[in-house]
């Protein structure tokens, strides 16, 4: 049985693109393997703190050597890289915001991209300790970026596999609905999305 954690950042709610093409992806997933589990993060509605000083001074010191108020103030970062480390799957719900990632993944991935954790660096340079998974980004934009004069401005699906590569994950399939602020789009852009996408033979 293997296990799913979906991450949700986008505020809109049932709204969302990003998030139902996240959703989407996950029951084809279950209707392909029926047994697997799902957890879901929704960071919009429990968000994680923006890095601080005190979360730099706790990061930074051997877990023996930390006060009782560091160990509370990283104590949701821990969490967060348990969450990741005990799942298979991770579906990313990614709605682009003036060409980037929400505030809420921000934070989130500033809170798992930990020395010692999972990274760390040695004579020759970083590695990621977080192997294993297969990872969707669900991608959601009002424009189209996948080709054409806008692919330029597309710094969201280079920085997020450039961050997972970090950090040890380089399966990672794309999944996108774009063209969201065209009512006649809309109605389409799902379905079509997922209509096209196969899941590969394991």
């Amino acid at each position: 049985m293997k296990n799913i954690l979906h991450i949700i950042s986008s505020p809109r709610g049932e709204a969302s693109f990003s998030t139902r093409l996240g959703r989407a992806i996950i029951e084809k997933l279950q209707t392909a393997t029926p047994d697997r589990t799902v957890k879901v993060h929704d960071l919009t509605q429990l968000p994680f703190a923006h890095l601080d000083q005190a979360h730099l001074d706790a990061f930074f010191k051997r877990p023996e050597n930390r006060t009782a108020g560091q160990t509370t103030d990283i104590r949701p970062s821990e969490e967060a890289i348990s969450e990741i480390m005990e799942t298979d799957i991770i579906v990313i719900s990614v709605p682009v915001y003036n060409f980037h990632i929400h505030s809420t993944l921000k934070a989130w991935i500033d809170q798992i991209v930990r020395g010692g954790r999972t990274i760390r660096f040695g004579e020759h340079g970083p590695e990621g300790l977080v192997h294993h998974k297969k990872v969707y980004l669900a991608i959601s934009s009002k424009g189209v970026y996948f080709g054409g004069e806008m692919k330029a401005f597309d710094f969201v699906e280079p920085y997020l596999r450039h961050i997972l590569k970090f950090l040890g994950m380089t399966d990672v399939t794309v999944l996108r609905v774009e063209g969201s602020s065209v009512p006649a789009a809309q109605q389409v852009a799902l379905g079509k999305t997922m209509a096209n996408w196969r899941i590969p033979a394991s």
